[in-house]
């Protein structure tokens, strides 16, 4: 998938637009995830189909944007995204954010009202250093963290990758699911029950906290994290059909 770059003052972030009509469409990717994702790649597509805008980036130290993993945060991650939509996205949007993604894009939402209009959670993950790292890490685990300052996990792939104490605690000051999220806009959960690494009461506590009332859950029972199979793509693109109406 060809890219550009934009370029800001911690270095350049890689994205790819396509022109349309209408209410764009963003999609922001998980945690070590680009967009060169089958869920990203799927909606360029669709989008392209029916003529509609479509934007996707990476987050710093991810794909081919500029950075090293071992320094990235969910602030940088939020403040990528925030960058992509003042520079480069049109507006108004409608965000589909994915895992990590999920917590970045409700994030966004907040602080761009005017711009983002609707959003779509895949497996949402907002605050999954804190409710799923922190509290999953064995105790030894945990004391080397904090002790070292680092600890080395293994993705999907067996690939590994750190995990600084600096990662953890920069990511507390973008909670969102100890409070009231303020937002009104229409939303719509896409949950695998089988997913092994958001429990699906997430959505459901994700909804309980949005103060507006146009939120949809839909649960796939036999869905799991990716939610990457054609059934649950073509979800995904009625989803984002249906919110763009």
């Amino acid at each position: 998938m060809s890219h550009d770059y934009h370029t800001t003052p911690t270095g350049r972030i890689a994205y790819r637009q396509q022109a349309g009509e209408g209410m764009g469409v963003m999609f922001c990717g998980g945690y070590r995830s680009s967009m060169e994702s089958t869920k990203a790649v799927a909606l360029a597509d669709w989008c392209a189909s029916q003529n509609i805008p479509f934007t996707a980036f990476d987050y710093f130290a991810h794909g081919a944007s500029d950075g090293e993993f071992r320094d990235f945060t969910i602030g940088a991650a939020i403040a990528a995204t925030l960058e992509i939509i003042d520079h480069i996205a049109p507006e108004p949007l409608l965000i589909v954010g994915s895992s990590m993604g999920g917590w970045v894009g409700l994030q966004a939402a907040l602080q761009r009202p005017m711009q983002v209009k609707a959003f779509v959670g895949i497996a949402a993950a907002p605050d999954f250093t804190e409710r799923l790292m922190m509290k999953q890490f064995p105790p030894a685990m945990r004391v080397q963290l904090e002790n070292e300052g680092v600890i080395y996990l293994q993705d999907f792939d067996d690939n590994e990758y750190p995990v600084t104490m600096h990662f953890i605690t920069e990511a507390r000051q973008h909670l969102l699911l100890d409070y009231p999220i303020p937002l009104s806009i229409p939303t719509h959960l896409l949950q695998g029950q089988l997913d092994a690494e958001v429990p699906w009461e997430t959505a459901l506590l994700i909804a309980e906290k949005m103060t507006g009332d146009e939120v949809a859950i839909t649960l796939i029972k036999d869905g799991d994290h990716r939610l990457n199979r054609p059934q649950d793509l073509q979800l995904l693109l009625q989803t984002v059909a249906c919110l763009r109406n």
